[in-house]
């Protein structure tokens, strides 16, 4: 692995320790240069609740990797995790910096009426 990816999973580690001291679902995102993917995951750790990406057949069309469709998928992760009963998450990063496509992304959910 490069020396960037280790630095991002450090820190990706260091977030997810304090993560599991609230006891909370938490969001947890991954992004690849194509696509986006959400996922909410319940408080112990062991089961997906909800889950969105860019590969969802509505959010298909057009292109995958901006940020139109990062808060397309952020909408859609809220609408869902709201269906599953869930209000309230905390927001896993996984260590990568809070802007562009991760803040869209975020803010969608917000907006979607989950609250972190």
């Amino acid at each position: 692995m490069s020396k960037k990816n280790d630095a991002r999973l450090r820190r990706a580690r260091k977030g997810r320790k304090h993560i599991r001291k609230l006891e909370v679902p938490r969001l947890c995102i991954y992004r690849s240069p194509r696509h986006i993917y959400a996922q909410v995951i319940a408080a112990s750790g062991d089961t997906i609740q909800v889950s969105a990406s860019t590969l969802d057949k509505s959010l298909r069309d057009g292109s995958t990797g901006n940020v139109e469709s990062a808060a397309k998928v952020g909408a859609l992760i809220a609408e869902r995790a709201k269906a599953a009963g869930i209000d309230s998450v905390a927001f896993d990063r996984s260590g990568y910096k809070y802007h562009g496509r991760v803040k869209a992304l975020a803010d969608a959910a917000r907006e979607g009426g989950l609250q972190f």
